[in-house]
């Protein structure tokens, strides 16, 4: 899963607490189906089934669409008939986490409690910190998890762990944290399991499905982008080009549409999925290596001068060495910290390339060697 962690605006807490109670189904996830009656209150049930709308918002959030919306009111809720001895499974309030994760308890008598991770995974929300200690513990206490439970367990997904200081949650709840495995297929092994994880449910692979199911949802917002640009490039050449307008415009910016593109699609499809066997360990060396094998397809689809073909090499690298960081969140090939090494490393040596071509760029627009001159 895509970790491109900015959260959408946040709802107030009372809000969202409110939004659980039954006289409010309306804000409800369409998976509501009931209630359970506890000490406490009543608890929404959810089913286990998906439906085609729950699929359709899937499908829509690999793609892109409305991800920064599409959540779930924290707070806590049960799958079948839980009691005060069933299992608790905490999670994201990113609802498709929350739509993966009751899928794959059927005929199961679970609670779930679902933090307040600002619309985020799991792994993304641990690390940004919206996932952890302080929130988990608020929400034991807002739910009166105590009430609704005799045992003192909470079973944490195991990519939530850098979030979550076990010991603190046990000192000021009484709770102990007991970490899940790694891949929701799991769970119904590792609970008939007497809660033990096998080695195998300890280790996550980014196998080639999984990296070709996040390039969607980068590929969408990279397009938009690359749209704008080629069409403010055609504009400004049209105006600053030394032939006439649509002369210029055409010539220019359809250099930098295909430049374009063949950035995107190096960084964006081509580096994810070949991301095992390109050189190098940073993400931005890979991401420049597929670029750099794009650009050369650059001279046979465009008559260029000697600056042109330099300016969309370097910015062709650059895109794609850029677009490749963006799955640094979504690998199990680096840590929080390399991912801000890398950046710290990349990104100033990106930003120049690009200034350069950008200056080689307007030195072909104002020359009399310029495509349409």
């Amino acid at each position: 899963m895509s970790c491109s962690c900015n959260p959408p605006p946040q709802t107030c807490c009372s809000d969202t607490e409110k939004a659980t109670q039954p006289g409010n189904r309306k804000d409800l996830p369409l998976a509501v189906i009931g209630e359970v009656m506890t000490p406490a209150g009543p608890v929404p049930r959810v089913s286990t089934e998906m439906s085609t709308s729950d699929r359709l918002g899937i499908w829509k959030l690999r793609w892109g669409i409305g991800r920064m919306s599409y959540t779930v009111p924290p707070g806590l809720y049960s799958l079948g008939e839980p009691d005060a001895g069933s299992d608790v499974l905490v999670t994201a309030n990113y609802r498709m986490t929350f739509d993966l994760l009751r899928s794959s308890l059927k005929e199961r008598n679970i609670w779930i409690l679902v933090l307040d991770t600002k619309g985020v995974n799991v792994w993304c929300a641990a690390g940004k910190g919206t996932f952890g200690t302080e929130e988990l513990i608020k929400r034991i206490e807002s739910s009166k998890l105590s009430a609704v439970i005799n045992h003192k367990r909470l079973i944490v997904p195991q990519l939530g762990a850098p979030g979550v200081a076990a010991h603190e949650v046990r000192k000021q709840t009484g709770f102990q944290v007991m970490y899940g495995p790694v891949e929701l297929r799991d769970i119904p092994a590792y609970l008939d399991n007497g809660r033990r994880a096998t080695p195998a449910m300890r280790r996550k692979e980014f196998p080639l499905a999984e990296r070709a199911a996040i390039v969607p949802m980068e590929l969408v917002p990279a397009s938009k982008w690359v749209f704008y640009i080629a069409l403010g490039v055609a504009l400004i050449s049209g105006i600053l080009g030394r032939g006439t307008f649509f002369e210029d415009a055409l010539h220019y910016g359809s250099q930098s549409l295909f430049a374009l593109i063949l950035g995107t699609f190096a960084g964006a499809v081509v580096a994810p999925l070949m991301l095992p066997w390109l050189p190098g360990r940073a993400f931005a060396l890979k991401g420049a290596f597929t670029g750099a094998a794009a650009a050369l397809l650059i001279p046979f689809f465009i008559l260029t001068t000697g600056f042109e073909l330099s300016a969309w090499t370097l910015i062709t690298i650059s895109l794609s060495s850029y677009l490749t960081m963006n799955f640094t969140g979504s690998s199990t090939y680096t840590s929080l910290s390399g991912v801000k090494k890398e950046m710290k490393e990349a990104v100033p040596f990106q930003i120049t390339a690009v200034s350069v071509g950008l200056i080689l760029w307007l030195a072909a627009l104002f020359t009399a060697g310029g495509g349409t001159a």
